[in-house]
């Protein structure tokens, strides 16, 4: 039978590692909110330039079929861009990476209302993963649906542990 200061030891040592994992999540929330102020960037950037014009660069570039599935994507999207609402579409792409950034201090700093925006936020996203890896399946739409399984349960238990620790 382990002794006292064997079973706080453990503890000790269980809360240490849950509190890297608290860091690694928020680390990779704080990485989606750098990737969208890249991708944000570079789309106001791009609107300085003929896109369509850019669009079948790329294609030549990557030696895509002219009437293929992704040159046909990357032309439609290309002709969306110019007629977008570039206001609507700065003013999401910042509240999203502001909701990242917050949540990423939030668990870094082992906030309750934190790990509560990561479940719920990250469940949001389950359902269409789950359909969008059911329709086109591969091993990074299972990757990506694994890991938000992941971060959510991690998140959920920690939650109960708090409410369970009262």
């Amino acid at each position: 039978m382990p002794t006292m200061a064997e079973v706080r030891t453990a503890r000790l040592s269980n809360r240490a590692l849950q509190r890297r994992a608290l860091h690694a999540v928020a680390a990779f929330e704080a990485l989606k909110g750098v990737a969208a102020l890249i991708v944000l960037i570079g789309v106001v950037d791009l609107l300085h330039h003929n896109v369509q014009h850019l669009a079948i660069a790329l294609i030549g570039r990557f030696g895509l079929r002219p009437g293929g599935h992704a040159s046909s994507l990357l032309l439609h999207y290309a002709s969306l861009l110019p007629g977008a609402n570039l206001q609507a579409i700065v003013l999401l792409a910042l509240g999203y990476i502001a909701l990242r950034f917050c949540e990423a201090w939030g668990l870094w700093r082992d906030r309750v209302w934190a790990e509560w925006l990561g479940a719920l936020s990250g469940g949001l996203y389950v359902p269409f993963e789950l359909r969008h890896w059911l329709h086109r399946p591969s091993a990074i739409n299972a990757a990506v649906l694994i890991g938000n399984l992941l971060v959510v349960v991690f998140l959920a238990y920690q939650l109960w542990q708090r409410r369970r620790g009262r």
